[in-house]
């Protein structure tokens, strides 16, 4: 088979050209028809005692598959069923009290007829997203959602292009109204992604990475400088907690020892009070991690204190222990 010979860029980049051109038509009819019906959708979605379950074949399956994932890691339940599988088992899956949005662009797929018949007896609502409102599918479903376009952007105007990318942005617009409508925050989405950074950074607990028990540094006011080092280098933290009576009074860091020995060169009998330094920062377990790390970034801190409410040593953080959990 021989290759054929490469376009010039010309002609590639005009190709884009008119695919984008003929797209973003098709999206800008499509925000003119947003009516009455839409609002209803999203109305109809946000009571749904059940599932919001999406079906498709083909391209619409795919489109289909991608909307049911944004609705559901944005507060609305709902799963992806493809058409083909319902019609041999998997229309188990669905329930009276669920919605069916059935994709379909030319509202004919004889895969989503059946379902939506048996969708009917079993009480489902069903929402219709197709580009024929005279269809087969939009005339059977409870609400029809218009995603016409004119042409596709495949010069034979078969490929679906310009159609799919209209179902799966009026898809988003559903997903993203009833996001607002329910009121669902960062927070929210960090618990439906909690393997991304997103999550990391919003779920990750000071507790869940300060450094503890015998991991901590910790010498009295008195302790000399020199006793100090041997154990702020066995603990690798880059700083002493200075402790009496179990409560923090101070730190010593490698900052103030640099301090130290500029002001009164030999140190060698001087005890870490008389360098530390005194009321150091500190934050509760409880509180996230990112909320360290702005802290500790703010006032240029590569360690922090972990308290309890009651003024007492829980534990301490570094910024490593930051970097090496992901939260920055």
């Amino acid at each position: 088979m021989h290759p054929h010979p490469q376009p010039s860029p010309e002609a590639v980049r005009a190709s884009a050209d008119r695919t984008f051109g003929i797209e973003i038509q098709a999206l800008q009819a499509l925000q003119r028809r947003i009516d009455a019906r839409f609002v209803q959708a999203v109305g109809m979605i946000l009571d749904c005692p059940g599932r919001v379950v999406v079906t498709g074949i083909g391209k619409s399956g795919h489109v289909a598959r991608k909307i049911a994932a944004t609705l559901a890691s944005t507060g609305t339940p709902a799963f992806f069923m493809h058409a083909a599988e319902a019609i041999h088992g998997d229309l188990g899956m669905l329930t009276g009290q669920d919605i069916l949005l059935a994709i379909s662009y030319s509202g004919s797929a004889h895969e989503l007829i059946t379902i939506i018949s048996v969708a009917k007896r079993m009480g489902t609502r069903i929402i219709a997203l197709t580009g024929h409102a005279g269809s087969e599918l939009a005339r059977n479903a409870d609400l029809a959602l218009d995603a016409a376009v004119d042409q596709e952007a495949c010069p034979l105007n078969l490929a679906p292009t310009a159609s799919t990318t209209a179902a799966l942005v009026l898809g988003d617009a559903i997903a993203v109204a009833c996001l607002e409508a329910r009121g669902f925050n960062r927070e929210d989405f960090a618990r439906s992604h909690p393997g991304g950074a997103l999550g990391r950074r919003l779920l990750t607990s000071v507790a869940d990475i300060m450094r503890s028990g015998a991991a901590l540094p910790r010498v009295a006011p008195g302790t000399l400088i020199p006793d100090a080092l041997t154990e702020m280098s066995a603990k690798g933290m880059g700083m002493a907690i200075v402790l009496e009576d179990k409560r923090p009074v101070g730190l010593f860091t490698d900052g103030d020892l640099r301090r130290m020995i500029a002001q009164h060169g030999d140190i060698r009998a001087l005890p870490v009070s008389a360098g530390m330094s005194r009321h150091p920062r500190s934050i509760p377990a409880e509180a996230p991690a990112i909320e360290a790390a702005s802290i500790m970034d703010a006032h240029k801190l590569n360690q922090m204190l972990v308290l309890d409410g009651d003024g007492l040593l829980l534990g301490a953080l570094h910024m490593h222990d930051l970097l090496a959990a992901k939260v920055i």
